[in-house]
């Protein structure tokens, strides 16, 4: 989410990592499925949770679909907001993006901003493997960029992670090699749940930084996320433990 002090490469259950509502989903999906919360209309959800962390669990959960429109292209974008299509290179850059989504098996939702918490721009669910951006937060297309690269840097780390068909994510540099300014924005940002600092400190850099994120979901899509990018030597250990990395680091699965 745009908005971990772990050890450097530590490995990070969905439930910990604490992105901003993520971190609640336990919560939000015993809720989205209670009774109370899931209503027959066509939201799915009362009014008046609009706008709160039950909306999103219920959006995630894709018991709350009213508006939420998946995107594919940089075309798709330009259809929805009824505007000019994205210019060069930002365009070769989202649809590249898109692409490898799709080769990896993440899939890219815009949304209405009633099931988002005010402020909040996008979430990347580590366990749907899908992202939402918020329709009225990312009408710029510089904000949409930002939000993709963002949340499309979690779901490289998800993949770094061993496969996103887990609920893991990892770093994928070590902590110290993002640069000082980013480290410092994500502290002021996610002081409230500082364990996040490290992940939200890369994915902050990555969405300001163009070709970050491509290329490191291409390295995810192309299977040499761990040659293109060296694991952490906590990450490296996990990865060798759950089989993912033999001891000599190549890649068995």
């Amino acid at each position: 989410m745009q908005k971990s002090s772990g050890i450097p490469g530590q490995i990070y259950s969905d439930h910990l990592k604490t992105m901003n509502y993520i971190h609640r989903l336990a919560l939000l999906v015993t809720l989205a499925l209670s009774p109370a919360a899931v209503l027959a209309g066509d939201t799915r959800i009362d009014k008046n949770k609009h706008y709160t962390l039950e909306a999103t669990g219920c959006m995630i959960l894709r018991e709350c679909t009213e508006g939420v429109v998946e995107i594919k292209t940089a075309s798709d974008i330009g259809k929805y907001y009824k505007k000019y299509g994205m210019m060069e290179p930002v365009r070769t850059e989202f649809n590249e993006m898109m692409t490898a989504l799709d080769k990896i098996g993440v899939k890219v939702f815009i949304a209405p901003e009633k099931y988002f918490p005010p402020g909040h721009r996008g979430v990347y669910h580590t366990v749907s493997n899908n992202f939402y951006l918020n329709a009225t937060l990312v009408k710029r297309y510089t904000t949409l960029m930002s939000v993709m690269r963002h949340e499309g840097w979690h779901a490289a780390q998800d993949c770094m992670a061993g496969s996103i068909k887990n609920s893991l994510i990892a770093i994928i540099y070590p902590e110290e090699s993002v640069p000082q300014l980013w480290r410092d924005i994500a502290e002021k940002s996610y002081k409230d749940i500082p364990s996040s600092i490290p992940w939200e400190a890369e994915a902050t850099w990555a969405g300001k930084t163009e070709g970050m994120t491509m290329k490191a979901l291409q390295s995810c899509a192309a299977g040499t996320m761990w040659t293109d990018y060296k694991p952490t030597p906590l990450t490296r250990k996990w990865l060798v433990e759950n089989g993912y990395l033999n001891n000599d680091g190549k890649k068995l699965k």
